[in-house]
Order: structure tokens, then sequence, then C-alpha cells
């Protein structure tokens, strides 16, 4: 009886071994869910701090880049060191543009930071807000206001501008916001931060290489324009210039036959076009002080260019696609260190790939918006806002920089006002006896054009 209770407990002692045996994977498995769901549950916390909350470093970098702009605006007629470059090379104003597009990539991974419940409304919400944006780049920038020499107003829907920098804001944020809605994405894994994100990386790829293929391999036949604004001496009885611009080339980064242009005459028509565009201060146009050309100017300077065309836009969205992914790491990391180690890899690998593109001859072009200028403009954009959020979310130097974060919490109207003018308007409404005798008219007479 005891032996045969001893083997009873033997058999029972194995089979309880091997159901803990069997069990034990089942518990462990049970219990990794749990420790995944929390450790999800905790992300989900900390996004929805990061979605609560404005983040004050993000202000600061949005009003910094309008007040660049207003200082370039107005000050680089004065300053040519500050305005844009010619055609090749960086001023400073060639930063403002790409900072713009870097902000609206970062905001637009704060706004779907959260999992997107119906693609298609989400889609159709960021559709509608990019065309509010475009219309209103429209009116801003299309010739209906005429500047501070002017009073007037009205444009001829036969001449309107129909690009510009609100209008490739608009662009650029619809690409990004459209991948970031769409495009299927891993589950979060800090070691492997790239590969999570691998098809937007994809998408980047994908319209670089459609900006590479017509830029250098495009046909640029020759072509013809009527030059309606008289910039040139040259006027014919009728009050028009032809003038021909010889190109057939394929490849040309020049001002007169370059791929973007011809893209831009062709799709959306000549007359729409900006019309002074900045390659005119170039020394081969020979332009005056009253800003006339000279009889011995290339014809190509008579031209009108779109410095936001449509073939620059695709090399313009991938910026905004670039600061998408700075946005990823600044809601899906906790730590002030690993978000700022991860920016400055970035920085230091884009800045180092568009310089490199520069030395092997793709040059630094904001007004082609060239793959060595977005890389490297993206770059300093990224380190710019490194400093600004170890400033200000770190150090606490908040105080600092309140003039600037309350330009970037209103940095559109802000915009608006410098854009449109209407700050010079209303200063011209008032005068002293005539009015010629105004302060804007003072300050373009005594200060500017000395």
């Amino acid at each position: 009886m005891s032996s045969f209770c001893s083997k009873s407990n033997l058999n029972f002692r194995r089979k309880m071994t091997e159901l803990q045996v069997q069990v034990q994977p089942l518990l462990n498995e049970h219990e990794d869910d749990e420790e995944s769901q929390q450790q999800q549950q905790q992300h989900q916390i900390v996004v929805e701090k990061i979605s609560n909350r404005r983040i004050a470093s993000l202000d600061v970098f949005r009003g910094l880049s309008i007040f660049l702009m207003v200082v370039v605006d107005y000050a680089g007629s004065s300053l040519p060191i500050i305005a844009h470059a010619p055609w090749n090379g960086l001023h400073l104003a060639d930063f403002v543009m790409p900072m713009f597009l870097f902000a609206a990539g970062v905001s637009l991974a704060i706004v779907y930071n959260k999992k997107v419940q119906c693609r298609y409304e989400a889609t159709w919400k960021a559709i509608v807000r990019a065309v509010k944006l475009f219309i209103l780049g429209v009116f801003l920038q299309g010739g209906y206001l005429h500047g501070i020499t002017s009073l007037t107003y009205g444009v001829d829907v036969e001449t309107i501008r129909l690009l510009g920098i609100l209008q490739r804001i608009a662009i650029g944020y619809s690409v990004a916001a459209v991948c970031e809605i769409w495009l299927p994405r891993q589950t979060w894994k800090k070691e492997a931060f790239l590969r999570n994100y691998i098809w937007h990386w994809c998408a980047v790829f994908f319209l670089c290489t459609i900006y590479i293929g017509l830029t250098y391999g495009q046909y640029v036949a020759d072509w013809q324009f009527n030059d309606l604004y008289t910039f040139s001496s040259l006027v014919s009885e009728n009050g028009t210039t032809i003038h021909t611009v010889k190109c057939s080339v394929r490849g040309d980064l020049g001002p007169a036959c370059n791929a973007a242009g011809m893209i831009d005459r062709f799709i959306l028509g000549i007359d729409h076009l900006y019309q002074k565009p900045v390659y005119r201060n170039m020394k081969e146009c020979n332009i005056s002080k009253d800003g006339r050309l000279s009889e011995a100017s290339p014809s190509w300077c008579y031209a009108p260019f779109e410095p936001e065309g449509i073939l620059s836009s695709l090399t313009a969205s991938v910026a905004c696609i670039i600061g998408l992914q700075y946005g990823h790491i600044l809601t899906e990391l906790q730590g002030h260190k690993d978000r700022l180690c991860n920016w400055s890899f970035m920085s230091v690998l884009f800045l180092a790939t568009g310089s490199i593109l520069a030395l092997l001859g793709i040059p630094i072009n904001k007004s082609l918006y060239t793959i060595s200028y977005m890389l490297v403009t993206s770059a300093a954009a990224g380190i710019t806002f490194c400093a600004l959020y170890l400033l200000v979310d770190v150090y606490g130097w908040r105080r600092v920089a309140f003039g600037l974060e309350w330009m970037g919490k209103h940095s559109l109207s802000i915009f608006i006002l410098v854009t449109s003018n209407l700050i010079v308007i209303a200063l011209q409404g008032f005068y002293w006896k005539t009015p010629h005798n105004n302060m804007i008219h003072w300050i373009v007479s005594h200060v500017v054009q000395k």
C-alpha cells in the first residue's frame, strides 16, 4: 500500500511537472502581453500629453522663421548679402522657406500622432486645409495687392501669379499629410526608428527620382516670349518686344534653359509666372539701380521665372516629409537626450550628404530647389530646432524667447500683414500736407534707395 501511494505520488508529481512545463510558456506569453500593453499605454499617455500641450520650441522656431522673413523682405534691398542669392549659393533669405516647410512637417506629426480612425475623412480635411492655404496665397501674392509704391489694387486674371510661398507650403503639407495618413508604419522600436517609417523614405526616394529624371532628362527647346512689362529699353511700336532664348539642351541648370522653367511655361503659362525673378541681379543681366536692363543683357534676363514652380515643389515636399520625421522623434521618444541625439544624427547626415552632392556638381540653388539645397537647408532647420529645443524646453529659457514664441503662435496672421503690406498701406494713409509726405515714402526715398 505504501509502495502504491509512493508510486501514485511519483506519477502525480510527474504529471504536475509536465503540466507546469506546458503552462509556463502560456503564462510567460500572457505576462509579455501585459507588459506590452503597459508599454503601449505609457506611450499613449506620453503622446496625449504632447498633443494636449504646445511645444514651446516649435512656436519659437516658427517665430524665428517669420522674423527672418520680415528682416530679409524689408532690409534685403539695402543689404544684398542677406537677400536671396541671385542663382547658385546660399544667403540668409534662402533659409526661410525650408524652415516653413520643416515646421509644417513637425506639426503634422503632432496632429496625426494618434491612430487615424477614418483615413478618408482625415485626407479630406487635410486637402481642404491645403486648398484654403493655396487660395490665400494666390490672393496675397498673385498681384491683387500692388505693394508699397501704389495704393491701387486689382489684377488681370490673365496675368495673375498662380504659385508662391503659401502655395508651396500647401503642396508640401498635402503630400506629407497623405504619406502620414496612408503609408503603413511598423510598431515603434527605439533601435530601429528609420525602419519603422521605411515607406516614408520610399516616398522621398520616389519624389527625388522624378525630380532628377525631369531635371537632367527633359529636353528644353528654344523658346520665345513677349516682354509686356517694358523691363527692356528696347520696346517695339506696339509696346512689346519679342525675345528668343536659345537652348536645345538637356540637364542645364542655368536660368535660361532649365527644365523647371520649361515645365512652368508649358503648364502654367509664362504670363502666370513671377515677373521679377531674383536672377536679374546676376552680373550678366547688368540691371541698373532703377530696375531697368541694359540693351546688352541676355534675352533670358527679361523673362519671368517662378521660384516656387511645379518641378521644384517635388523636393520642397521632400523637405516637409523630412520635418515629419523630426516630428515622429518628438512624439515617440520620451527623453530629451534620445530626441536630441536622433535629431543631431539626422541633421549631420543630411548636411554631409548635401555638401557631398554640391561638391560633385549639383549646385545649391533655391530657385530650382535642388537636392543639395534641400538637404543642406533641412539640416540647418534641424540644427536650429535642436538648439531652440535645448534652450527653451530643456533649459527653460522660455522668457528670453517670448517675443519669437508669440510670433510663432500668430505666424499666419503676421505673414498676411507683411505680405499684403496692410501695415505699410495703413502708414501711407497718414501724410503731411501732400500724399508724398508719408513715413513709407520717406523711408523708401531716403533710406532704401541710398
